[in-house]
């Protein structure tokens, strides 16, 4: 539950449909014009090839549709994420700048940025985007913003900057399931044990659990003393996820 949820990532990074196969090679329109359609049919591509997977295919498309088209954004923050995945961080941090630099107003690109600057430890320089992020008018989920922002500084074990982000995600919406088991889980490292108690039900309310939201709350009512409930979550840790890590954790713990 520590871990910083890289699936965020991608969090309002569109994967485009593959619009055909072959780049058109018509000469009746400008070249320019040519260049942008292609290099968008190049990103296209290469995207469906990341959410795939393939890494390297990936690589080479977006590399052929940023030369094609050096300020097309999403193509360099793609390309930024396929060299995250190919351990590349030097290239990584360049497309990544240059994704922003291209599309400075751009919240998706930025946010991007934001996660990977996090994952360098560079918490400052992170938040000072995710804040930006968040604050752009065209961000309709910018509670999705502020929990990685929040969830970054837990990382940093800025505890306090944590809540403080995540509770402005949840004015922004308060029934978002990740800023609630975020809080959760915040407020638990903080041994605000009621408070923790009262993020989780929230989210239980409205969310299934997974097998790591119940060992946290398993966790925070063996923290407070109430047996019966620890009971009942482990009761149902068991029941609903009997071959998980967190199963076993508990049955190892008598």
């Amino acid at each position: 539950m520590n871990s910083f949820p890289a699936k965020q990532l991608l969090a309002g990074l569109a994967v485009a449909t593959l619009l055909a196969a072959c780049v058109s090679t018509t000469t009746n329109a400008p070249k320019e014009v040519d260049d942008r359609e292609a290099a968008q049919q190049y990103y296209q591509l290469g995207a469906r090839y990341f959410k795939n997977g393939n890494y390297q295919l990936a690589r080479d498309r977006l590399e052929r549709a940023v030369k094609l088209d050096r300020n097309l954004a999403i193509a360099h923050s793609v390309l930024a994420l396929t060299y995250e995945r190919l351990d590349n961080s030097r290239l990584a941090a360049e497309h990544h700048e240059k994704a922003v630099r291209a599309a400075p107003r751009d919240h998706v690109v930025r946010n991007a940025y934001a996660v990977w600057l996090c994952g360098q430890k560079r918490y400052d320089d992170a938040v000072s985007h995710f804040e930006r992020a968040a604050g752009s008018p065209d961000n309709n989920d910018p509670e999705v913003t502020l929990t990685n922002a929040g969830v970054c500084l837990a990382t940093s074990a800025d505890l306090d900057g944590a809540e403080r982000y995540l509770r402005r995600a949840l004015q922004e919406n308060p029934a978002y399931g990740e800023a609630l088991i975020q809080a959760s889980l915040v407020m638990y490292r903080k041994q605000e044990f009621l408070q923790a108690r009262a993020f989780l039900q929230r989210y239980l309310a409205a969310n299934k659990p997974t097998a790591e939201v119940l060992f946290l709350a398993v966790q925070i009512e063996r923290s407070l003393g109430d047996d019966r409930a620890r009971t009942d979550y482990e009761n149902q840790l068991l029941r609903e996820f009997p071959n998980s890590i967190e199963a076993r954790q508990v049955l190892q713990s008598g």
